[in-house]
């Protein structure tokens, strides 16, 4: 049994709609170790992002809710960082500005400047973006958009990372290094991280449980499948492992025989995209608010 860090307790989710009340998920408990990576991976219009903005703190459960570190989540803080699937950045700052704004929120009187402005540059060396630090977002491509994004979370060193399908619009090989340096951090810093994923391959290769989410509307857990592959991990040993290719088969046959294809987009899929962009505003908003 697990000692608890981050609990969902019955969480419930239901949006008002023309039609009446619409359930995005509901029932939601889980338990979460300190340092653990869990992944959520199900069809879309499944809850999942719903889930992530509850635990952020951007989205109120309509039932149950959220306690980390026994406290309940109420509102968002920099415990808890998110990274999108596209990089939210903010358009006037540069990239190193941008992770910048959000490490002197939170190191402000632990770090000196010197010490900040190290750590800064740690991390975007960590994702290759040195040569490009004082580059606004317009002047990056989509790809080094979303690696200073993933550094500005990353350097916030929060206690639970939320990752929104972050390698997804990425090129192969920018993917495979980010989840190479993801696992190397993971395993530095031992951060609690909550990932949504759409990737087979990615959740059993950096988790250590995959979440599998029931089809949406009313969506649940439907089953909880433990990674017990040793770390660190080796992507190009591990294609030929046959537990890896266990694990692999299990959440295929969960997706795609227990659940099936989806075949229309539901509602929740119009609202997961909607809570998306709101959450993306929010986060702006505070930003903004917190740099003032």
């Amino acid at each position: 049994m697990i000692q608890t860090y981050l609990e969902l307790s019955q969480v419930s989710v239901t949006f008002p709609t023309e039609t009446g009340t619409f359930t995005a998920v509901e029932n939601i408990n889980l338990k979460i170790a300190q340092g653990e990576f869990v992944s959520l991976i199900g069809h879309s219009g499944c809850g999942k992002s719903t889930v992530l903005n509850v635990i952020a703190g951007l989205h109120s459960a309509s039932l149950g809710g959220v306690i980390l570190e026994g406290r309940e989540v109420v509102q968002p803080g920099p415990e808890r960082a998110v990274v999108f699937q596209n990089h939210s950045l903010l358009p006037w700052l540069t990239a190193y500005e941008n992770i910048a704004l959000g490490v002197r929120q939170v190191f402000h009187g632990q770090k000196s400047k010197q010490e900040m402005h190290d750590w800064i540059e740690h991390n975007l060396t960590l994702v290759k973006m040195a040569q490009a630090r004082d580059k606004r977002p317009d002047e990056l491509s989509g790809g080094m958009k979303q690696r200073v994004g993933i550094a500005r979370a990353l350097a916030m060193q929060p206690k639970v990372l939320l990752m929104d399908e972050p390698f997804g619009a990425l090129d192969a090989l920018t993917r495979a290094h980010l989840q190479e340096s993801l696992m190397e951090i993971h395993a530095d810093l031992g951060t609690t991280v909550i990932m949504i994923t759409h990737d087979v391959d990615e959740a059993v290769l950096l988790s250590d449980r995959i979440v599998m989410m029931t089809n949406g509307p009313a969506a649940t857990i439907g089953s909880i499948l433990d990674i017990g592959l040793a770390r660190p991990r080796e992507r190009v040993a591990l294609a030929a492992d046959a537990t890896y290719n266990r694990y692999r088969g299990e959440v295929l046959r969960f997706l795609y025989e227990r659940q099936g294809r989806p075949e229309a987009k539901t509602d929740s899929d119009a609202k997961g995209v909607s809570d998306k962009a709101g959450l993306r505003s929010r986060l702006r908003v505070l930003a903004g608010k917190r740099s003032s």
